[in-house]
């Protein structure tokens, strides 16, 4: 369905009926808040996507019980529950809420405990990507974006950093010129921008490191700042909406995600321009970039002191950058991106993405107004 089909969709088929017909079997009116998670829960469609059998089922839940908890899941990131147990509480509150997530009475309403290990299971299934994915299908697929704004964003984690590794001891310097009679010198390590350039998307960033560790970065204002948890590599395009997401250890540069991102997007939509920041400017990237048929447009980062200014259409075109910073934002303040309270690269990537499916189908809404 083509991006103003489904805005279309929405004005009507939710407004005029879904609402009136919803009012009529409950004895309280919906709340602002009931109603807008209403609309996101009918774009995102969780519960499509829980698996139909497991080979550990916990507890052996039926599979109805399993649908409801996934949505209530998306509920807790539109409510912007920092934990599970209020979202809980929200739900032996409102029957309006329970009925919407699919608990049939106060008694369905599972434990936390049980919420949790749900929660274990989805992230082993990798419910969130698959939601995510189905989405940008569903909604982007037959659309040709203008700009995929690409960026990364601290994550700060609940557990401590990973113990690094014991560093080999430094090699000898190599000796210049070429080798002597019988000399055999080691091969050089290639590089990893120029392994992924050969590397399918997926193949890359299986690579990538993805434990909790130490992060630098400098912010707004030029000074330092640290934190220990992840990274969070997002593309999005120009009306806000998230097409492609990755996780990595915070230590991880962002060229070091870019190459996959540019080639996992470019299977997922139709673009024209790749637009990244300072921190992106390598000539591998250029070049993957334009083997896909996209422009690259990145900011120069300066060498030597030299600063190279970008070329007038190229800074019209950088502006549209802001959408992933406001995307970044929205993600932090509103959709959880700032309270992860689980442990593991697997459960952080599925509590964010609950968040990133949230905001896609939150920035949707919005575009039909």
């Amino acid at each position: 369905m083509k991006l103003k089909e489904t805005v279309s969709w929405l004005m009507g088929t939710l407004q005029g009926r879904l609402f009136p017909a919803l009012e009529e079997c409950y004895k309280k009116p919906l709340t602002d808040r009931e109603k807008q998670l209403v609309k996101v829960l009918e774009i995102v469609r969780v519960e499509s996507h829980v698996p139909k059998s497991a080979e550990n089922q916990w507890l052996g839940r039926k599979l109805k019980e399993r649908e409801a908890i996934a949505r209530a899941f998306v509920a807790k990131k539109v409510f912007n529950h920092k934990f599970t147990s209020g979202l809980i509480n929200d739900l032996k509150r409102s029957p309006g809420l329970r009925h919407i997530c699919g608990f049939t009475s106060l008694k369905a309403v599972p434990s936390e405990s049980t919420f949790s290990r749900a929660f274990s299971e989805f992230s082993k299934g990798g419910l969130g990507d698959k939601v995510h994915k189905a989405l940008v299908e569903r909604h982007l697929k037959a659309e040709i974006i203008g700009h995929i704004s690409r960026d990364s964003t601290a994550i700060e984690g609940h557990e401590k950093a990973a113990k690094k590794a014991k560093q080999e001891k430094a090699k000898k310097p190599k000796k210049r010129g070429r080798p002597g009679k019988g000399e055999i010198r080691e091969a050089v390590e290639e590089k990893r921008l120029e392994r992924q350039s050969k590397q399918t998307a997926e193949e890359a960033v299986k690579e990538l490191p993805v434990v909790c560790d130490v992060g630098t970065k400098k912010n707004s204002k030029g000074y330092k700042e640290t934190w220990i948890g992840y990274k969070l590599h997002i593309d999005v395009n120009d009306c806000g909406l998230p097409v492609n997401v990755v996780l990595t250890s915070a230590s991880v540069h962002d060229s070091q995600v870019a190459i996959p991102m540019i080639k996992e997007t470019s299977q997922r939509v139709t673009y024209l321009y790749d637009v990244m920041d300072a921190a992106y400017d390598a000539g591998a990237i250029y070049k993957a970039s334009r083997e896909l048929s996209h422009v690259p447009v990145i900011d120069k980062n300066p060498r030597s002191g030299e600063v190279i200014p970008m070329a007038p259409h190229e800074k019209l075109r950088y502006n549209e950058r802001s959408a992933v910073e406001r995307f970044n934002s929205r993600l932090k303040e509103e959709f959880g991106g700032r309270t992860v309270m689980v442990r593991g690269a697997e459960k952080v990537k599925l509590h964010l993405m609950f968040g990133v499916i949230a905001l896609f189908a939150d920035q949707l809404l919005k575009l039909a107004h």
